[in-house]
């Protein structure tokens, strides 16, 4: 695994614990969640293309 990847993948992992966090907070932010939600897509995203030019 290269460093760029393994990178992403902590981000990634923060993002979902970000979201989780913000998922249980009496009341929610929508427009945080939307943003993290669509972070976290982007690198799921790019982490998949990266793993597509490897193979």
């Amino acid at each position: 695994m290269h460093a760029h990847d393994y990178r992403l993948k902590q981000v990634h992992y923060r993002l979902d614990t970000e979201i989780c966090r913000e998922q249980t907070r009496a009341v929610p932010d929508r427009w945080r969640l939307m943003r993290l939600k669509k972070l976290k897509l982007a690198i799921k995203d790019r982490l998949h293309r990266l793993s597509g030019a490897m193979a």
